[in-house]
C-alpha cells in the first residue's frame, strides 16, 4: 500500500480521536482500512506459502503441506 494512504489512515485516526470525523471520512476511512487489510492478507499468505519447516534429520516440507498432518 502507498505510504500515502497509510498516512491519510493515520490522520484520519488522529482526526476521529481528537474531533471527529464526517460522514464522507467515515467512508474514505472504511474504504482506505478495508484496502489494507486485503493487502495485508495477500502479503501473509505469500509468506506463509514461501514458509518451510525443518526437521531434526534436515528434511523440509512447506508449511501448507504440515498443515494436515497430525503430530506424532
Amino acid at each position: 500500500m502507498e505510504k500515502m494512504k497509510i498516512d491519510r489512515i493515520n490522520a484520519l485516526a488522529r482526526k476521529q480521536k481528537s474531533e471527529g470525523l464526517t460522514p464522507e471520512e467515515i467512508a474514505e476511512q472504511k474504504a482506505l482500512r478495508a484496502e489494507y487489510i486485503a493487502e495485508f492478507r495477500a502479503s501473509f499468505g505469500q509468506m506463509l506459502d514461501h514458509t518451510v519447516v525443518e526437521y531434526p534429520d534436515g528434511s523440509r516440507t512447506p508449511l501448507r503441506e504440515v498443515k494436515g498432518k497430525k503430530k506424532n
